[in-house]
């Protein structure tokens, strides 16, 4: 019972983190949309989706509550949407990056390492953040990673990308449905969690999922 809930705590501060910097990119970018809808805020309340908070439970991802921008208020509508959709798993990286330094530190320090308890959280926290990072970069509508990948191509493919937008629920049911009692999604997502968490999590504690 006791994980159940640090799992809780930890999922509502990543989901509110990563929606907030959705937010605050937009506003610095010229868009008081979300600010406008209250998102531009820390208040978990605000940012959390009852979907994608129940999946990270059952299927072990999930996703937070949309931030709402205007392109027509942004000075560079490709470009800036995409790094706005990129502040969301960016957030997440660095969340994750800091935890680590902190985890090196208290492994390395007899004084401060008196209890296995603060290293596991901060393990959890490490491997929530990066699957939710990887998650989140998968280029399909509506996750960060259609939008993002929308601002790299170049301007004759832009409008060919936004037609699959349509179909991006389709694309991600077929990826998160566990055919053969497994979701194809985790072919994508094992290896590259595998590579950050062999980099951010030390040995001692294993760093593969």
């Amino acid at each position: 019972m006791l994980d159940f809930l640090l799992q809780v705590v930890l999922f509502v501060i990543v989901i509110t983190v990563h929606e907030f910097f959705h937010a605050f990119a937009a506003d610095r970018l010229g868009d008081p949309t979300p600010s406008l809808k209250g998102r531009l805020s820390l208040n978990p309340l605000v940012h959390l989706d009852p979907i994608g908070t129940i999946l990270i439970f059952l299927a072990g991802f999930g996703w937070g509550k949309p931030v709402p921008f205007d392109p027509y208020n942004l000075k560079h509508p490709k470009k800036d949407s995409a790094v706005i959709s990129f502040a969301g798993p960016l957030s997440n990286i660095i969340m994750a990056v800091l935890a680590s330094i902190i985890l090196r530190l208290i492994l390395s320090l007899p004084a401060l390492n008196t209890s296995f308890f603060f290293p596991e959280v901060l393990n959890a926290f490490i491997r929530l953040n990066i699957l939710l990072a990887i998650f989140n970069l998968i280029p399909v509508h509506p996750l960060d990673g259609f939008k993002v990948v929308a601002g790299l191509l170049p301007h004759k493919y832009y409008d060919d990308w936004l037609t699959l937008e349509r179909y991006g629920i389709i694309f991600l049911v077929l990826l998160i449905f566990p055919f053969f009692g497994k979701a194809p999604i985790f072919t994508i997502i094992n290896p590259l969690m595998n590579l950050f968490l062999s980099i951010l999590i030390p040995s001692q504690l294993g760093g593969l999922i």
